[in-house]
Parts: structure tokens; sequence; C-alpha cells
């Protein structure tokens, strides 16, 4: 015999039902539109063309593509290293200090920019004749490195500008996560003559370890996206040397109005973000085998 939907399961889906439906229109439905036209040939204007997976081939046999490709690649090692290594450090350093949170609050004052901002301020900083070249100057250091024209320096330069801003946060949710570890297993190790390096290796970084695979998680997908402090900082130049994939997708549409190999860009970081999101986190977060 069938089950029977009671009234109850009925009404809970009637206030279910919008908030799928505000979903379906806001999120998959630009997601199939934008697989679709990804297979076309479109400048925005009247109907697309299907060509099936020209936009594909074009896409990967680019040398443009390549190289925001490995830029985007950089922007993951570089945002794994130096904001989340540096937050860490930084809320361990101040995670049982008097007055820690003082010493935190200079490191999240960035983060309430925007990545245009930072993108504004730190340009100020390393162009040519700028800043910090008046400064060397001072020290009679005249001929700097070109900061923002010479790759892959001006990447480079770029990851310390987002980690300026990024650390803050990061320092933030590591000391919420070492708040979180119970006093009675530090208090132990302590009697048994654990501190610094082996108190950290033994006993903070397996409890911390659940927080840190979000963080990194994040770290990951917030740097495959980046956008904003490269188009703030050099707008993908000179050239397209500094480009990544999300500014590369962007040029393409709305700079070159090929909205079909944009959009073909866009499905490729779609499918690379999820696969290293869901990859690392089922690594991260699957139980582990006891030896």
């Amino acid at each position: 015999m069938a089950h029977q939907k009671t009234p109850y399961q009925w009404s809970a889906r009637g206030f279910i039902a919008p908030g799928v439906l505000l979903i379906a229109v806001l999120l998959y439905l630009p997601l199939l539109w934008t697989i679709y036209l990804s297979f076309t040939d479109y400048n925005g204007l009247g109907s697309p063309d299907w060509i099936g997976i020209d936009n594909y081939v074009e896409m990967f046999t680019d040398a443009d593509f390549v190289t925001s490709s490995l830029n985007t690649l950089l922007w993951v090692v570089g945002t794994l290293i130096i904001p989340v290594g540096i937050g860490l450090g930084v809320a361990l350093l101040t995670w049982n200090l008097g007055g820690g949170i003082w010493l935190r609050l200079p490191f999240l004052i960035p983060y309430a920019l925007s990545g245009i901002g930072v993108g504004v301020v730190w340009s100020f900083i390393l162009s040519s004749g700028g800043a910090l070249d008046q400064a060397l100057a001072a020290f009679g250091i005249l001929d700097p490195p070109r900061w923002l024209l010479d790759a892959p320096l001006n990447t480079v330069v770029m990851i310390f500008a987002a980690a300026w801003q990024g650390v803050g946060v990061n320092a933030l949710l590591f000391t919420i996560g070492l708040q979180a570890i119970p006093k009675e297993p530090l208090e132990a190790a302590r009697i048994d003559g654990a501190n610094g390096v082996r108190l950290f290796a033994s006993i903070l970084w397996p409890m911390l370890r659940p927080l840190t695979a979000v963080v990194v998680g994040l770290s990951i997908v917030a740097s495959l996206k980046t956008f904003d402090i490269v188009w703030g900082m050099t707008k993908g130049g000179p050239g397209t040397v500094s480009e990544t994939l999300a500014l590369t997708m962007y040029k393409e549409t709305f700079v070159n109005s090929d909205y079909g190999l944009g959009s073909a860009i866009a499905v490729f970081l779609t499918v690379i973000t999820l696969v290293a999101s869901v990859t690392y986190l089922r690594q991260q977060l699957s139980p582990k085998k006891e030896i």
C-alpha cells in the first residue's frame, strides 16, 4: 500500500517550494544557459549559433588561456601558503596572550575593504614611481623591480596584497578553533612535558584538523575565482600576463563580446572548482582508518 502524504508533509513542502523555485531560477537556470552558450557562437545580439565544441578547442589551444591557468594555479598555492599559514601563526602567537585581541585587530581591519579597494591601495604602493619605489630610492635603490609590469612577479606581489587582506579572518577562525579545544588534554600534555612545536604537532594540530579543512577549502575556492584584486591592480596586464581564469572569462565575455568562449571558460572554471573542492573536502573529512 502506497504511503499517503499527511497534511503536515504537504504543508512543509509548500513552505519549501518558494525557496526551491528561487534557487532554480537564480542558480540552475543561469548555469544551464551558460553551458548551452559554451557550445555556441554568440556576441550578445541575435540568436546563438550552435558550433559544438569549437569554443573548448579554441580555449585549450590558446596561449593566453594557458597563462591564465598557470596564474590561477599560482594563486591557489600562494593563498594557501601565505594568508592561511600566517593566519595560523598569528592565532597561535596571540591565542593565550593577554590583550591578544588587540594584536589581532590590525590584521582584521584590511578584511573590511573590498577587493577593488585593496587593489587600489596596493597599486598606489607598487606602481612605477609609487610609494614603495620612492621609499627604496631614499635608501639608494634607484632601479627597483617593475612590481606590476614583469611576470610572474606581478602575480606574486598581488598574492601578497591578497594575503594582507585575508590573514586577519584566517587568524580569527583559527583562534576560534583554538579556544574550542578542551583544556584537559592541553594540561595533560604540558604535565608530560609537551611544549612549543611538540604541543602543536601532538595536540593542537590534530584538534584543528576539521577547522583547517574548512579554512583551506574556502581558500581554494576563493583563489580559483580571483578577479577583483587583479582587476584593480593590473587588469590582467601588461597584455594578458597576469590574467586569472576569472579575469579571462570576464574579458572574453564583456570586453570582447565573445559570450560563447567566455561561457566555455566559465564552465571549465566551475568544473575545476567543484572537483577541487569536493575532492579536498572528502579526503580531509572522511574517517581515517586506524593503523
